[in-house]
């Protein structure tokens, strides 16, 4: 080149196109080791309390300090339409139970068996001893004992339910689900990859980089897991993001490679002008997605800290896998990454053209700008409207998938033996727990349930509730309990502590801090894209407009999630039973998410349009080019994104079916509505006030595009190289 690169992208394709042996070794040699080490050290998981949020966390925190003897509880069924329990073949199959789990291995307190009013089920409850997080490592072979004698006994139902039985049951579901969506997610990728770029090697690229990255992540989190342990969450979201991300990462930098070249332009050149384009957007992009997941931090909880960290650090590494191993994959395979091309599209889509069918809309929307953002603005606030009244809370049992034996056998006990009340868990602790104040003034919360540890310095009590699991009667006795009753009652008990913890205080806690904290992420993300938009553009009108016309696609996918899940609309397309909410957290995540994937459209076609607004093209002019020549990319990435996010929905467990279709209407409403209508009319009205800044905002540095070189240039510093041999061609 006569010019050094400008730009962190521009310098680092420069110098991976010519060592690309250092760039290529190096890369795969980051992801091994990381993957390695990751596997070696393993994911830490937070403690149970780490879980909960406000008072309920200080509550379980307390209880698992508190030196409880541990057990994880299990029970067997044994149910019939027809006979009784006092049925000789039924008390065989009760006595049956009994003899064969007390004989396993782990197991301990066997208690008798109780028996429904109907009495047509019986109930044998047990313990499996030890640590309880560790139960489900030993709850198979008490498994396999139930299953031997239910098939002794077929004229009955004997199945198993109890925590460590149905995490190991829907792990395994999960599992399953999880290798047969991967599959899927690449299968379908590499098939939209095909037909974007009608060339088998250059399809495979991508999908190779995202690959790659999400491996090295995956070692990269457990590394970083020692340090602050990270939920389950962390690997679906490193899956889910690192995919749709370092895919689309790629695309734009392998399609603008490309069509450089079919411009005429060498394999050196076409790289660097790749670089300084696609490669700046990608940085910048990832840098919104980065700052924007930072938010989840300021909200304190596990769940959210965990895939903040993790899609920070899956978006990093896919961010420089595509600055650095990427040019040096196109530099090696030169014009091999045409290899495979597909017969009849292959030819055509190796040449740079304008989308006819985008650049018609594009067209026909600059010129009349004014009723497109009327009618498809008007369409995203009407369906954004529902947001207004979603309610949500925290995933339990009534979110599984019905159809999994293990919820089935669960919902059976529940209707056999139906709880007398649902409890909240005052955790008390005092100096010591049976002096007489104390215990007058736990008498007076009418307690169903006692235990205190064997200090007597913590008593776990069981307060009943009215109403069921988190509905409002089960939150209106929570509030009382927590303002009213607990502060009377221990009004006297000087140097005593008294927590609530339960699902309905889990699901009080949680909320409450979205409450505080939402407001302090949405500034913080809001704020950053603005200050990252407005030095990378140069203008105060184009990170407002984009803030704007994010969170429309946001507001609008709220809604619909709102109809589909609260209300139930999608129930039978999708396969779920609404619980009459949508998961408490998913809303925050949904909007750092979206509003930084959104960023990866905005920025690439904003970036096209601003270097056509620098090189002397006017406004609507430059706008029309911008979108007409990004348009065939982006929706090819789009659909990729929303594939990929679509293949969630189609998994058992709610919460992944709503993450699902959050992200993939986010994405389709950005990649068509806003991308191609409100974007393009909203930029003609405002013609050359989209590049205003303001006077005293003159000292923001310039971020030019990459001047071109003449292709005589490259061809000889290409020619140089060859001529040069391969210890030359690797130097500067």
């Amino acid at each position: 080149m006569s010019a050094k690169p400008k730009g962190l992208a521009a310098r680092a394709g420069h110098w991976s196109a010519r060592h690309r042996k250092t760039a290529i070794f190096g890369w795969l040699a980051f992801i091994v080791i990381a993957f390695v080490i990751g596997g070696a050290v393993g994911q830490q998981k937070p403690s149970q309390s780490k879980q909960f949020d406000g008072e309920s966390r200080r509550a379980e925190a307390i209880l698992e300090t508190a030196g409880f003897p541990e057990a994880s509880g299990e029970m067997v069924l044994i149910q019939s339409k027809t006979a009784k329990a006092t049925d000789k073949d039924f008390k065989a199959a009760i006595a049956d139970v009994s003899k064969t789990v007390s004989k396993q291995k782990n197991v301990a307190n066997v208690t008798p068996a109780i028996t429904s009013k109907d009495g047509h089920s019986a109930l044998v409850q047990f313990d499996i001893a030890g640590d309880p997080e560790k139960a489900v490592d030993k709850v198979q072979p008490i498994l396999d004992a139930t299953a031997t004698v239910a098939a002794r006994h077929t004229s009955l139902a004997v199945e198993q339910f109890g925590n460590a039985s149905m995490t190991k049951e829907l792990a395994d579901v999960a599992k399953k689900e999880e290798g047969s969506s991967n599959m899927r997610s690449f299968g379908i990728t590499l098939l939209i990859l095909l037909l974007t770029f009608g060339a088998l090697v250059a399809a495979s690229v991508p999908i190779i980089l995202a690959l790659t990255a999400i491996l090295g992540t995956s070692g990269v989190v457990a590394i970083a897991s020692q340090v602050m342990p990270m939920d389950d969450i962390a690997l679906p979201a490193i899956m889910l993001i690192g995919l749709a991300v370092g895919v689309d990462y790629s695309l734009f930098y392998v399609r603008r490679e490309r069509e450089e070249r079919a411009k005429g332009r060498s394999k050196l050149e076409a790289i660097d002008i790749a670089s300084a384009t696609s490669g700046r957007a990608v940085l910048i992009s990832g840098l919104t997605v980065i700052a924007a997941m930072a938010g989840m931090f300021l909200t304190g909880n596990t769940i959210f800290m965990s895939m903040g960290l993790a899609v920070i650090l899956v978006v990093a590494v896919a961010v420089i896998g595509s600055l650095t191993v990427l040019p040096a994959v196109l530099g090696a395979l030169g014009d091999k990454v045409e290899k495979g091309r597909l017969p009849f599209i292959g030819r055509r889509q190796s040449q740079a053209r304008e989308s006819r069918m985008w650049g018609w809309l594009t067209d026909r929307v600059m010129r009349h700008p004014v009723v497109a953002i009327v009618v498809a603005g008007g369409a995203l606030v009407a369906l954004a409207i529902p947001a207004l009244s979603m309610q949500t809370k925290l995933p339990g049992i009534e979110s599984m998938d019905k159809s999994q034996p293990v919820i089935q056998t669960y919902l059976k006990v529940q209707k056999a033996f139906p709880a007398e009340a649902d409890f909240a868990t005052v955790v008390v602790k005092a100096a010591d727990v049976n002096a007489p104040e104390v215990k007058t003034a736990i008498a007076k919360l009418h307690p169903a349930n006692v235990e205190i540890n064997p200090n007597h310095t913590v008593a776990r009590v069981d307060v009943g509730l009215p109403g069921s699991g988190v509905d409002d009667a089960a939150m209106k006795g929570l509030a009382e309990l927590r303002d009213t009753t607990i502060p009377a009652a221990f009004a006297k008990a000087d140097g005593t502590t008294a927590d609530v913890t339960g699902a309905a205080a889990a699901t009080a806690d949680f909320n409450q801090v979205m409450h505080s904290r939402t407001p302090l992420v949405f500034a913080f993300v809001l704020g950053l894209a603005f200050l990252l938009m407005l030095a990378t553009f140069r203008s105060i009108v184009i990170p407002i407009k984009a803030i704007l016309l994010n969170l429309l696609s946001v507001a609008a996918s709220y809604g619909l999630l709102k109809l589909v899940f609260q209300d139930g609309h999608g129930e039978k397309l999708l396969g779920f039973e609404s619980n009459g909410a949508v998961t408490s957290w998913l809303p925050l995540f949904l909007f750092v998410i979206l509003f930084g994937l959104s960023m990866d459209y905005h920025v690439f076609i904003l970036t096209r349009i601003r270097e056509a607004f620098d090189r002397g093209m006017g406004s609507d002019e430059a706008v029309a080019h911008g979108i007409k020549t990004t348009a065939g990319v982006v929706t090819s990435a789009a659909v990729v994104m929303i594939s990929v996010f679509a293949i969630f929905a189609t998994l058992s467990l709610l919460i992944f079916k709503q993450l699902g279709v959050g992200l993939a209407v986010a994405v389709l409403i950005d990649a068509t509505i806003i991308r191609a209508i409100l974007l393009p009319a909203s930029m003609k009205l405002l013609g050359d006030w989209n590049w205003y800044l303001p006077s005293w905002l003159e000292w923001l540095p310039h971020v030019t595009h990459e001047p071109e070189l003449e292709p005589i240039e490259a061809e000889e510093a290409e020619r140089s190289e060859r001529q040069a041999g391969p210890a030359q061609a690797a130097a500067p």
